[in-house]
């Protein structure tokens, strides 16, 4: 079975002596189960695996009556240590409070007990952690399957990533696209939006931020106002409420609003958003037409190109390596900035070759950039670059 690169991380981290909750957080079917599964299978020591999925609401005696478990488990066991692992842990009410304090007792009676905590939904997630848990945990990112990843997994060539994005369960679908769609919007799309925000946010206007998520595919890769969204959407409501509801379909790991870059950041959070998938696989499952027909008309493929840099780069950073914008003055564009340590990279992704590289020149000249990149089929191929780690460019 395909281990991802972060299995390594967590299974010396559940080694080492108790000392922190281990969180994996990232967005639904990325494999956040299948890796403790993997874990599951090595350990040295005994464990207990509890799914909070199927938990009535308002149940929030269950964390408690888990750990009781747990514990219980491991004195009958004379084990001299144990693990408990927790799934969608955001679904209990108040659950960092109950964790705190089974956790806090445990230190108290050095009960060697270990914890790993997964969930979907990082906006949750982190507001429990940095309320209640601070000092006590490490967060472990799971994004989106990279192309390397599809590659070694299942065998697919840069095109059939492009299209089909990363998601690893839905990969022996792709032979019949209607079912593949079908698969992406039903158990993917619809049940992150029900389970990861309605569920768990006060949401007034369910059907416009369906909505928004479905303007979010169309246009990935695009900037758009809060203005012209407005004009698009019916029920729209205010910028307010749009901006709220792309925060949260970010928090989700399906599309987030990439900012514009200005040295000032005041200037950084007024600017209009660039639509960006964190998946190509919810750009094409929107898409009426087949991957066939996109991928010979050169206009449509440019932009799929173009969408499936941006979601790498969002991927990255989402994990925290590097902040990501872009940039446009008047008539000049970048369509990706990343920044970390105050140093600045722009990316400029053109289908075909271009010797015009006005905005990435305008850029040069305006923040002195430690470079700047063109993706082109001569300087450097896309594909090329979605094989590169972009902390190894600075």
């Amino acid at each position: 079975m395909f281990e991802r690169s972060e299995f390594q991380l967590v299974k010396k981290r559940i080694n080492e002596p108790r000392r922190f909750i281990q969180v994996i957080s990232g967005p639904r079917q990325v494999g956040k189960t299948t890796l403790i599964t993997q874990l599951y299978d090595q350990l040295s020591f005994p464990a207990l695996y509890e799914s909070a999925d199927a938990v009535p609401a308002g149940n929030s005696l269950w964390i408690d009556q888990v750990w009781d478990s747990a514990r219980l488990r491991m004195k009958s066991e004379k084990a001299e240590q144990f693990l408990l692992i927790i799934d969608e842990i955001q679904k209990i009410p108040n659950w960092s409070e109950s964790i705190k304090k089974n956790w806090d007792h445990d230190s108290v009676e050095r009960t060697n007990l270990k914890v790993v905590l997964l969930g979907s939904s990082r906006l949750q997630l982190q507001k429990g952690l940095t309320e209640s848990l601070a000092g006590r945990f490490e967060n472990i990112i799971l994004a989106h399957w990279s192309f390397e990843e599809m590659h070694q997994a299942f065998g697919w060539d840069a095109d059939t990533f492009a299209w089909f994005g990363g998601y690893p369960g839905s990969a022996e679908l792709t032979d019949d696209e209607s079912r593949w769609k079908k698969y992406i919007r039903d158990s993917i799309i619809e049940t992150s939006i029900s389970k990861d925000i309605l569920m768990l946010s006060r949401i007034d206007k369910p059907a416009l931020l369906k909505n928004l998520f479905e303007l979010g595919c169309l246009f990935s890769g695009q900037v758009l106002s809060y203005t012209k969204m407005l004009g698009q959407l019916q029920d729209a409501g205010n910028t307010t409420t749009l901006s709220h509801y792309l925060k949260l379909l970010g928090a989700a790991g399906l599309i987030t609003g990439i900012d514009k870059y200005s040295a000032s950041p005041v200037k950084v959070r007024s600017g209009s958003p660039k639509f960006q998938v964190y998946n190509n696989a919810l750009l094409s499952s929107q898409n009426p037409m087949n991957f066939s027909t996109v991928r010979n008309n050169s206009a449509d493929w440019g932009r799929v190109i173009e969408s499936v840099v941006g979601a790498y780069l969002a991927n990255e950073s989402m994990k925290g390596t590097f902040s990501l914008y872009y940039w446009r003055d008047r008539n000049d564009e970048v369509d990706f900035v990343i920044e970390k340590n105050e140093k600045l990279i722009g990316i400029e992704v053109k289908s075909t070759f271009s010797r015009t590289k006005r905005g990435l020149e305008a850029f040069q000249k305006k923040y002195n950039p430690v470079k700047t990149i063109c993706i082109d089929d001569r300087t450097l191929p896309w594909h090329e670059f979605i094989r590169i780690n972009p902390s190894d460019l600075f």
